[in-house]
């Protein structure tokens, strides 16, 4: 049984990838519908730094 039609290709996603990324864009999500579309959702900023990750109440005592 065959595969079916290619709709993206791995090149395709990493290109956009990067893109986003060297446009300084923090990349969140990638999604891809069935038609092939590339979608790249942004994230917040500073979303990616790893004291962003920290939850306020960590430090309480």
């Amino acid at each position: 049984m065959s595969r079916g039609v290619q709709t993206f290709r791995q090149a395709d996603l990493t290109k956009a990838l990067k893109g986003a990324v060297a446009a300084g864009i923090n990349v969140d999500r990638i999604e891809i519908d069935r038609a092939g579309k590339i979608v790249v959702v942004a994230g917040a900023a500073g979303k990616d730094t790893p004291e962003s990750d920290a939850n306020e109440w960590d430090d309480v005592k």
